[in-house]
């Protein structure tokens, strides 16, 4: 049976980018806190064009998400270079979009947040490949390709110098892009940043490309904090909004003006290998009331082969290693107790029906975090099936981190205070 787009998936936000007339989707950026969209939201011209069944939709974001893991898992063990021409950086799936102008006159265009990445990819004019909603660089006064004297482009592997411009191809799967070295003004909210450096696509095959740009807030020397240092002095947070929420998005709000002075905050931890990914130190799970018995290697920090823990803002479905998930699934089932498990797609812990589900609680040095039946629980529209949203990860993508993702992250303000090296974590509705 099919069932409309209203629940798990198309996690309705309003999109205010004027492509809409829904009043709704006009909400405005404000000094520097940027309204965040979902990026199936029904004002997004990225929403799917066809509706799916409840079903399809959850395991389409299961395929996605395992693409994620597996970008992440390439990641932990790479070398400490920003891998800017990868073609993984902005073929993920990051499900949250902010608004950003680009350019002298400005163009308005959506790039998705990633804190797993650094470098601002941006579709650029006369793409083969890319969708309608490319930057056309022409018109900007004050764009320039990078060449390959550039400092930048030594952090490039393998450039191409064929012309003037710092270039350079890369493959991913199904997907391949072409992109130029660039730089250009961006404007996030009301704030300026000057010369901003981000790869400028001319070319994208395969379907696993995003027709949105990407902005990198992870802590490499190219992401958005590293570039915007003296403005926002490397301090962000952001608050996600619930999938179930209509037409109200989350804020993304830059720099250490504004943020919330009373959090629980945990230490960042340094991985030299993959600087720009946000580890931080899980101790334990609690489900219900009980401590689940989880052995230590398992939850350990190993800056060598990349395992630990990490907040991430692209991967949908929290995913925890395998000897970390199976002892909290088995704890949750212990707990709903009477009812019948069924599974669907990568979810192994459904149930036809309603369910009185226990609270899970992630222990971190210094905080701990309960999530709510919203943050757990994925209902379909019709109320027959609800899953434990969390899973393992997949089979063949040899992870070894444990990934705290956005459905777990929603309705909460995540603090990145890169300075002070910690991350907050505060319960907050912007829904």
């Amino acid at each position: 049976m099919k069932i409309h787009l209203l629940s798990l998936v198309f996690l309705l936000f309003s999109l205010a980018l004027g492509l809409n007339l829904n009043p709704k989707c006009n909400l405005q950026d404000q000094g520097s806190t940027l309204q965040v969209f979902h990026v199936y939201s029904p004002c997004s011209p990225f929403r799917p064009s066809t509706p799916l069944s409840w079903e399809e939709s959850v395991l389409q974001m299961q395929a996605k998400d395992q693409a994620r893991l597996q970008y992440l898992s390439s990641l932990v063990a790479g070398k400490s270079v920003v891998p800017i021409a990868s073609g993984r950086q902005i073929i993920q799936s990051p499900t949250y979009i902010v608004r950003a102008k680009i350019g002298t006159p400005a163009q308005t265009m959506l790039l998705a947040m990633d804190t797993s990445n650094d470098v601002a990819w941006i579709p650029c004019s006369g793409c083969v490949g890319c969708s309608s909603a490319a930057f056309n660089s022409a018109k900007s006064t004050t764009f320039k390709t990078l060449g390959c004297q550039a400092a930048q482009c030594k952090q490039v592997p393998n450039p191409t110098c064929g012309g003037r411009a710092c270039t350079f191809n890369m493959t991913y799967g199904s997907s391949s892009i072409a992109a130029n070295l660039s730089q250009d003004n961006i404007t996030l909210a009301t704030d300026s940043v000057p010369g901003y450096t981000f790869g400028c696509i001319t070319k994208a095959t395969g379907i696993s490309t995003p027709p949105q740009g990407l902005l990198g807030l992870g802590r490499g020397p190219l992401s958005l904090l590293s570039q915007s240092q003296k403005l926002y002095k490397s301090t962000f947070s952001y608050c996600l909004p619930s999938f179930r929420s209509l037409n109200f998005s989350g804020s993304l709000r830059l720099g250490p003006i504004g943020q919330p002075k009373r959090i629980k905050t945990t230490p960042l931890l340094k991985n030299p290998r993959r600087s720009s990914l946000y580890y931080v130190n899980l101790v334990a799970i609690r489900v219900g009331r009980r401590v689940v018995d989880i052995p230590p290697s398992a939850l350990a920090f190993n800056p060598t082969t990349g395992a630990g823990t990490i907040f991430d803002s692209g991967t949908v479905f929290t995913r925890l290693v395998a000897p970390v998930y199976t002892a909290v699934r088995d704890a949750f089932r212990r707990r709903v107790g009477i009812a019948t498990v069924t599974s669907l797609g990568g979810f192994d812990t459904c149930y036809s029906g309603p369910i009185a589900a226990p609270t899970i609680t992630f222990m971190f040095t210094g905080m701990n975090v309960t999530l709510a039946p919203e943050n757990l629980l994925i209902h379909s529209t019709a109320g027959s099936i609800t899953c434990l949203a969390m899973a393992a990860a997949p089979d063949n993508v040899n992870s070894v981190l444990n990934v705290i993702a956005n459905m777990q992250q929603q309705n909460h303000r995540i603090l990145y205070d890169v300075p002070n090296s910690r991350l907050g974590v505060a319960r907050e509705q912007c829904t």
